[in-house]
C-alpha cells in the first residue's frame, strides 16, 4: 500500500507541478490527462470523502438519539 501511495504521489506531483515546465510538444504530455483534471479529480474526491464522513456522523447521531429515546420511553412506561 505504501508503494501505491508513493506512486500516486509521484505521478500527481509530476502531473500537476512539473508538467507545466515541459514544452507542449514534449512526448511526456502523452502520459498524463489534461491539467484541468489535476484539480477536478482531487476536488471530486474531497467532496465525496466529506460527504461520506458527514453521512457517517449524521447516521451515528441519529442512532444514538433513537437509543436515548427508546430508553426514555422504557423508563416512562
Amino acid at each position: 500500500m505504501l508503494l501505491v501511495a508513493g506512486f500516486v504521489f509521484t505521478y500527481y506531483t509530476t502531473w500537476a507541478i512539473l508538467l507545466p515546465f515541459f514544452d507542449a510538444s514534449s512526448p511526456i504530455h502523452n502520459y498524463f490527462p489534461a491539467r484541468e483534471w489535476a484539480i477536478r479529480l482531487p476536488a471530486f474526491a474531497l467532496v465525496v470523502g466529506l460527504s461520506g464522513i458527514g453521512f457517517f456522523i449524521g447516521s451515528t447521531i441519529m442512532k444514538e438519539n433513537r437509543k436515548k429515546a427508546q430508553k426514555a420511553k422504557l423508563r416512562a412506561a
